[in-house]
């Protein structure tokens, strides 16, 4: 799983849609969409927060956040 910081956050009311960008570590910015979250409703994510996601493709072939999810605090 990569890390990243949630980096802007986008809901389209009139289309019913969001998504949003993802500072990923060693991947620069990538796009995901409300369907990539994975335990998480899209209402709770907050910019700045982290997370865990996996690399895929999107349909128009660039790097996107698949399976993203909040990540899990650091145990000691």
């Amino acid at each position: 799983m990569t890390k990243g910081t949630i980096k802007l956050l986008v809901h389209h009311k009139l289309v019913d849609d969001s998504y949003g960008f993802i500072k990923g570590e060693g991947e620069g910015d990538l796009f995901f969409h409300h369907n990539d979250l994975q335990g998480v409703d899209y209402s709770s994510l907050r910019e700045g927060q982290q997370v865990e996601f996996e690399v895929g493709q999107g349909r128009d072939g660039r790097k996107k956040a698949v399976n993203v999810r909040l990540a899990q605090p650091k145990t000691e």
